[in-house]
């Protein structure tokens, strides 16, 4: 029974899936590759872990259930592990640094998660996106950013702490650099477009 056990274990396989981006993506994946009859051991951003061996799973119907809900089968390796700094920086981003700090910098992270020297990743990042590891993490950290301010919950304070700033005024620089604004006045362009019920009604 053991060695059957075994067996199993060593039969799984990965998909490698493009445009999962929220826990929403992950559940749809795991309903869609259930409803192929699919085991699905887990799925994550980016991957889904199947019981079936990877001559046992149907490419074609995986492909087009994924396809039909905004996703896509990645079978390139080089492809796929683009994919994989992507989710790591996702998951950097979004990640609560002031509440559960992440040990060294984003680069060694991400190093860590893909399991690959940071300066591979970078050269292969680079020459296929078009844009810097670097460049990219910014982009990602402003868009959370602009999120947390849209919340209107924290303030500017802690959501540079708790996206891993060394102060408000690294934040700052890069917000303005990379939206033209600062994010006081992101945040006010964003309050005065919610106007309330009774002045909506006050108008008609």
């Amino acid at each position: 029974m053991k060695s059957h056990g075994k067996s199993r274990q060593v039969q799984a396989s990965t998909l490698h899936i493009k445009n999962m981006v929220c826990n929403r993506c992950i559940k749809v994946v795991r309903d869609e590759l259930q409803s192929l009859g699919l085991h699905v051991r887990s799925v994550a951003l980016g991957e889904a872990v199947l019981a079936e061996s990877e001559d046992a799973v149907d490419h074609a119907r995986v492909r087009d259930v994924l396809e039909q809900n905004g996703f896509e089968l990645i079978e390139d390796r080089r492809i796929t592990t683009i994919e994989k700094i992507k989710h790591a920086i996702l998951k950097y981003v979004q990640n609560d640094h002031d509440q559960n700090p992440i040990k060294g910098t984003p680069s060694q992270f991400i190093a860590r998660e893909i399991g690959q020297e940071y300066g591979g990743l970078s050269m292969l990042f680079s020459s296929t996106e078009g844009v810097t590891i670097e460049q990219y993490l910014i982009l990602q950290r402003i868009e959370r950013a602009k999120e947390l301010l849209k919340y209107g919950e924290l303030t500017l304070s802690e959501i540079s702490y708790q996206l891993g700033y060394s102060s408000v005024q690294h934040l700052s620089n890069q917000f303005k650099k990379t939206t033209g604004m600062t994010p006081s006045a992101f945040k006010r362009m964003v309050e005065n477009t919610r106007r309330p019920v009774d002045k909506v009604a006050a108008r008609l």
